[in-house]
Formats: structure tokens, C-alpha cells, sequence
């Protein structure tokens, strides 16, 4: 859920929409949410994806949630983790963050980090991050945060839970996030604008750098990764893909237009309809059976058995909401 904002829309009715639609997964049977965190842009209307965890983990009982992702070079690393380990703790251990280096974007001006906690500083972030999930006490000694030791209060490790902490992930785009993320042993986030192809490159790679690292077998073979694609389900392929025809170039245009960078780089444009037109024959936009055959094919091709999937492409929350009804007893109980 990103809280798109679509064109003729406020962003209160996105956030409903968003909220709704959590409410309506849990009750379809789904795993999990996913919440992704945007600034200043109707792209996504959701500038702070814990804090709207957070109202989502207190409505439901049972279904995970998770960032997708939480930005991190506009966070100091202390201050999320202490906020995913009160969310792991008081949820049960329901909470997944996710966490990624965003863009060049103007936030990193607004928020006083700048562009070197874009470009350079996230593997430090990181791995500050971890630390304060894992260890009773931390100190920094590094380039951009250096501290004396404090505790670490509340200690997510305390849950009466199978781990010792909460969930993290990775967004991936490059072959250096992948590295980054194998080295510490950290499932990914893989984007919905790739094929099964890349993302099983992506996969083999991370596997590789991964026993490089030495991390341990049983880990690596248990990497939950997860992709990202769209699904929006019609008793006709067609009908399913006119639906995000109609409704998502427009949201795209408007959102990807928004933003601004943060030193004047030119950025190239995706043509919105062309976009959709990909991410239409990449992912589950038909019939259940269809989106049944893809999900599981993708499975097979890449060895992912986690989607984030985008439900709300048409915009509108009842179609939204059937959406998600048919996604949960259609297409899912095929797959398991």
C-alpha cells in the first residue's frame, strides 16, 4: 500500500484507502502489508511508514505488516530501531522493517542529512541499525554517527517470540545493494519494475556473496526474499488490464513529476502508459488462474515465495477492497 494519491483525489482519501484495504487482507486470509513511505509527492501519501504500522498493527490480531520501505538516509538508524523494537515487542512480533537508500531526492535537504547519507552513508546506517536490534548496549565510532555507549531500551530481543528481533529487509536495486545486504545475511525487496530473469540474477548473486561472506547454509537457504509486482484480478485478462490502464498513468504522471532532486541531476522519465503496460504483462493482471500460474512460475524461476503486490492500481477503494477479497480466496489457497 503506498497511498497513492490518484488525480482528483486528496491524500486523506488515499490514507483511508490504505488503511481500509490492511483491514480487508487480514480478513481475506492474506500474510501480510506492506507500507511504502514517500515525501512531499502524491506519488505516495504516506510520509512515515512505521508510524501508519503502528495504527495498522493495533486494528488487526493476526496479519504481519511491514516498511517498504522505511527510508533510511532521512532517519538516524537509533531512532528507527528504537521504534521497530517497540513495534516488534507490543505487536508480538508482527512487525517487518523494511528498509532502503530512497532517492537523490529534496528530502535530503529538508530533513538536514544530505546527499552523502543518500550516496555514501547507508552501509554505516545499517549496520547501526542492526546493532541497536541485536546488541544490550551500543556505541559509534564512525564517519557520520559517533556517540558514547548507551542501552538499548526496550531491548527487541525480550519478545516472547521465535526471533530474537524484528524482521529486516532490504530494498535492492543494484548489484552493490544485493553485496549489502548477502554480507549481513538480509533478505531483499526486489522492485516490481524487473522480470523473473533479473530477479533470479539477483537471487543467484546474493547467494553467492552470501557463503563469500560465510554466512551460514542454513540461512542462506531460508532467505525469505520478497518481490514486489502489481495484481489486479477480472473474470477477463483484459478487463483486469483496462482497469490499471485507465487509473495508473495518470497517478504515475502526476507522482513521478513531483519529485525534486536534491542537487538539480537530470533524471530520466518513464512514459506512465508504457510503464503500466510492463508491469500489466510482468505480474498477476487477469484472470485468479492466471495470477495463479504467474505467481507460481515466478516462484519457480526465481526461488521467491514472498510478493508485495500493489491492489489498489485502480484507485478506487471498492475495487480495492474486491480486489483483495478475490486475491485471498481465489487465487491464494491455489498457491499454498
Amino acid at each position: 500500500m503506498l497511498g497513492a494519491q490518484f488525480p482528483g483525489q486528496g491524500p486523506g482519501e488515499a490514507l483511508h484507502r490504505a488503511v481500509r484495504s490492511a483491514e480487508v487482507a487480514e480478513e481475506a486470509g492474506l500474510d501480510s502489508v506492506w507500507l511504502a513511505e514517500h515525501h512531499f509527492v502524491p506519488y505516495g501519501t504516506c510520509p512515515s511508514a512505521v508510524t501508519l504500522a503502528a495504527l495498522l498493527l493495533g486494528r488487526t490480531r493476526r496479519i504481519r505488516v511491514g516498511t517498504a520501505v522505511s527510508v533510511l538516509p532521512t532517519a538516524h538508524p537509533v531512532a528507527l530501531g528504537e521504534q521497530a523494537a517497540l513495534l516488534h515487542l507490543t505487536s508480538g512480533g508482527r512487525f517487518t522493517l523494511g528498509v532502503g537508500r530512497g532517492g537523490p531526492w529534496v528530502d535530503l535537504e529538508v530533513f538536514g542529512t544530505g546527499l552523502a547519507a543518500y550516496e555514501q552513508a547507508f552501509p554505516e546506517s545499517l549496520d547501526l541499525l542492526l546493532r541497536w536490534l541485536r546488541e544490550p548496549s551500543v556505541a559509534a565510532d564512525g564517519e557520520r554517527f559517533s556517540f558514547r555507549e548507551v542501552p538499548v531500551v526496550p531491548r527487541p530481543s525480550e519478545a516472547l517470540t521465535e526471533t530474537p528481533g524484528p524482521e529486516v529487509v532490504v530494498a535492492c536495486t543494484s548489484p552493490a545493494s544485493v553485496r549489502l545486504a548477502a554480507e549481513r545475511g538480509l533478505p531483499m525487496l526486489l522492485g516490481m519494475h524487473v522480470g523473473d530473469e533479473e530477479k533470479a540474477e539477483m537471487v543467484a548473486l546474493w547467494r553467492h556473496c552470501a557463503r563469500t561472506a560465510g554466512r551460514p547454509a542454513e540461512e542462506i537457504a531460508g532467505a525469505a526474499h520478497v518481490s514486489a509486482g502489481v495484481c489486479q484480478l477480472a473474470d477477463r485478462r483484459t478487463d483486469a488490464a483496462e482497469t490499471l490502464l485507465k487509473a495508473m498513468p495518470g497517478w504515475l504522471k502526476q507522482g513521478l513529476e513531483a519529485h525534486v532532486t536534491v542537487d538539480g541531476r537530470a533524471r530520466a522519465m518513464r512514459d506512465p502508459y508504457a510503464y503500466t503496460e510492463l508491469l500489466c504483462g510482468l505480474h498477476p493482471v487477469g484472470t485468479p488462474r492466471l495470477a495463479v500460474d504467474r505467481l507460481a512460475a515466478t516462484s519457480e524461476r526465481t526461488g521467491i515465495s514472498r510478493f508485495a503486490l500493489l491492489v489498489e492500481g485502480s484507485g478506487d477503494l471498492a475495487a480495492t477492497e474486491e480486489n483483495l477479497r478475490r486475491l485471498g480466496t481465489e487465487v491464494l489457497p491455489q498457491l499454498r
